[in-house]
């Protein structure tokens, strides 16, 4: 294994030198490269030894950080693999930031310098002058010969290896602010590995594949999974601006994406396009990605002809399992077994096993003799959420699973989504589920709303499909589907009806935000009572 992600970058482009890495798709509305775009390996390694060159002018070195906003632009992996090569992290931009989100993010990850796109200069100028420390802020597309100087020397000497820091990666922040994920070189370079070495039904060949995910880059499965299995493969990235349903099977097609990233909102809203020629005038291989409903999974794959490999994966463990061959459990949330280097427990609140069968948290480690080998190297100035969430040698995910006796785990739902009714545990997800596969639904999401009486109930937060009219019918029919599939106690006793949900860049439903801090959901005008049909048949 190289010592860094640009020295690999490196010595693919030796032998792929004319091989497409990044292709940008054509879109008339957009003013930058509305005609598309696209660099080689060899046309990308010199854009970025030139920025190396520039870094290393200006003093940056091997320790330092630097924030960078480039959404999902060829810029980024530009200015990402030139101060990988000097041992300098990248901090990347959620770009859907806001002032105090980026603000805190500027302070707390200490960075030296901040490069964005001209159309962010303003917000992240605003948001670097509330830090106590000085934080220049280049416009990315008008870099000046010389740039500022960081405020302090590289603090660590010699060059970069396999323990340097690679990427700072802030997670969504349900809870309080958002921790920083310190990800080292061999970190991400074992992250790729790992996918390339799923196996199965995930076959990535050599200099033969375009993945297509449009998921972004300041994502652990886009930037540290994916991008790097591709490079280590001379293969290619199609890089979409975001994921978009009208020109998903466009794009797909028009350049021949062999591989596709995907998240569970991406399956009912491919279904729900009408169907035509391009549901198979396309190249795609497989599917990669998470949160697939289970009642739409052989539907999708039997209408677009290809399969979707449901795999599970945090910043915090940088691995992923995969339920990657055949015969393979689409009907259920199986994500595959664990494997060496990732041994895996399902276990109770006291960290005792649970039988095979039942529900609780997943844990994992690499083994017993290294447990954190290739796991993230902590959290950003909170040693103690790093060492909590390793309590006993196991790394604590926060996910509850349950395991069968074959090893096979299948995905319940975030320990924080459990609604606890009546002392019955229900998954969100589960309801979500059933809600999902309805005709009228474009997006849910199921939370708990307190309940005198039973501690708390099922709410389930829907965004119709359009022209689908929200009333009392569409919520007596959304019961009406969860009581006929589900246990009683799991149908909605709420149902409101929203325009949107609050997302996060990943298209993940930030459920902590649909709802100001301590409101009660219950007083939301529109809101439909469905409880006293919660009965038993």
């Amino acid at each position: 294994m190289t010592g860094t992600v640009f020295e690999m970058f490196t010595a693919t482009a030796k032998v792929a030198a004319a091989h497409p890495f990044l292709i940008v798709p054509a879109r008339a509305d957009r003013d930058w490269h509305p005609g598309g775009v696209d660099y080689s390996y060899a046309a990308t390694l010199a854009e970025v030894e030139r920025l190396r060159d520039l870094y290393a002018a200006a003093g940056y070195g091997h320790g330092h950080r630097i924030a960078i906003l480039f959404e999902n632009r060829p810029e980024f992996f530009f200015h990402y693999l030139a101060l990988n090569a000097l041992g300098v992290a990248i901090v990347p931009i959620n770009p859907d930031y806001r002032h105090d989100e980026i603000a805190y993010l500027l302070a707390h990850s200490e960075a030296e310098l901040a490069v964005v796109l001209p159309h962010r200069m303003a917000d992240v100028t605003g948001a670097a002058a509330e830090r106590s420390k000085p934080l220049p802020v280049v416009n990315a597309h008008a870099m000046p010969a010389k740039l500022p100087p960081p405020s302090s020397s590289a603090p660590r000497c010699g060059p970069p290896d396999l323990a340097t820091e690679c990427s700072l990666l802030y997670t969504s922040g349900t809870t309080g602010r958002p921790k920083g994920c310190l990800l080292s070189n061999f970190y991400t370079l074992n992250a790729g590995e790992t996918y390339r070495t799923c196996g199965g039904l995930v076959d990535i060949r050599r200099s033969e594949e375009r993945f297509y995910n449009p998921l972004p880059l300041f994502h652990i499965n886009h930037l540290n999974i994916m991008s790097t299995a591709a490079i280590e493969t001379a293969n290619t990235l199609i890089l979409p601006e975001r994921f978009s349903p009208a020109r998903w099977w466009h794009e797909v097609s028009t350049y021949g994406a062999t591989i596709i990233h995907y998240l569970g909102v991406v399956a009912p809203m491919l279904l729900n396009q009408p169907p035509g020629p391009a549901d198979r005038d396309h190249k795609v291989r497989f599917g990669v990605g998470a949160g697939i409903e289970p009642q739409l999974h052989a539907v999708f794959e039997e209408r677009f002809g290809f399969p979707m490999i449901e795999v599970w994966g945090m910043t915090e463990t940088g691995r992923i399992t995969a339920d990657s061959r055949e015969p393979r459990m689409t009907s259920t949330r199986a994500f595959g077994r664990p494997f060496p280097g990732l041994e895996a427990r399902v276990v109770d609140d006291h960290d005792q096993d649970v039988p095979a069968g039942s529900d609780g948290e997943l844990i994992v480690r690499h083994s017993a003799e290294r447990p954190r080998h290739g796991f993230f190297s902590g959290y950003l100035k909170n040693e103690r959420a790093t060492e909590e969430a390793w309590r006993q040698g196991w790394f604590h995910t926060g996910d509850i699973v349950r395991q069968d006796a074959s090893g096979m785990l299948f995905f319940v739902d975030r320990k924080k989504h459990i609604i606890r009714r009546a002392g019955e545990n229900i998954a969100a997800a589960e309801v979500e589920a059933v809600l999902q596969s309805h005709d009228g639904v474009a997006q849910v999401a199921v939370v708990a709303a307190p309940d005198e009486l039973r501690e708390e109930e099922v709410l389930a937060c829907i965004v119709p499909m359009p022209g689908v009219t929200p009333d009392a019918a569409l919520a007596d029919a959304l019961f009406e589907q969860c009581h006929a599939r589900l246990a009683y106690f799991k149908a909605p006793g709420w149902v409101l009806f929203l325009d949107r949900l609050p997302t996060t860049g990943t298209q993940k439903v930030q459920k902590t935000q649909i709802f100001a801090p301590g409101e009660d959901p219950r007083r939301r005008p529109g809101i439909i009572d469905l409880r006293a049909r919660k009965k038993r048949s």
